[in-house]
């Protein structure tokens, strides 16, 4: 996968938990992913089609995500509830609308589908294609989390 495909999602993520959380995070070292088993606690998954077709995930260790809902809401999070399940849906679909929005600039028109969200340790993802899926870390000050991408 070319960087000019991946770098659109690493800009959206960066950007979109700035704007709506006031977080600041460090994409780390990309990999490719040889599991379907997830690195965190809660996952958010959409599916893309058009120009290419795939899906992306994001998935937060429990820390994070309530770091983040948190900022978001300005309230405090300590578990995984159904608000937070609701807003780690709405961050995946912001996300994935902001890299379409970057995509479609350089003449990559992708769709989306609404989003899913899972949940639970080691829960599983498994990705509409069966390509390679570019995963990278996040590093935040509370937490840390990863976006999957694998398109064809």
């Amino acid at each position: 996968m070319q960087a000019a495909i991946i770098n659109p999602f690493l800009e959206a993520t960066v950007s979109v938990l700035k704007t709506m959380a006031s977080v600041d995070v460090q994409p780390g070292q990309p990999f490719i992913k040889k599991s379907t088993i997830s690195r965190g606690d809660i996952s958010g998954v959409v599916g893309m089609t058009g120009g290419a077709e795939g899906s992306l995930s994001l998935t937060f260790t429990k820390e994070c995500i309530c770091h983040i809902i948190g900022r978001m809401f300005g309230e405090t999070f300590n578990e995984i509830t159904d608000e937070v399940k609701d807003a780690v849906g709405e961050l995946t679909n912001m996300i994935s609308g902001d890299a379409r929005r970057r995509l479609e600039a350089d003449g990559v028109l992708l769709a989306g589908a609404i989003p899913s969200v899972i949940c639970g340790p080691g829960h599983e993802i498994r990705h509409v294609t069966k390509q390679p899926i570019i995963s990278i870390p996040f590093l935040t000050g509370n937490g840390d989390f990863t976006i999957e991408i694998c398109l064809k």
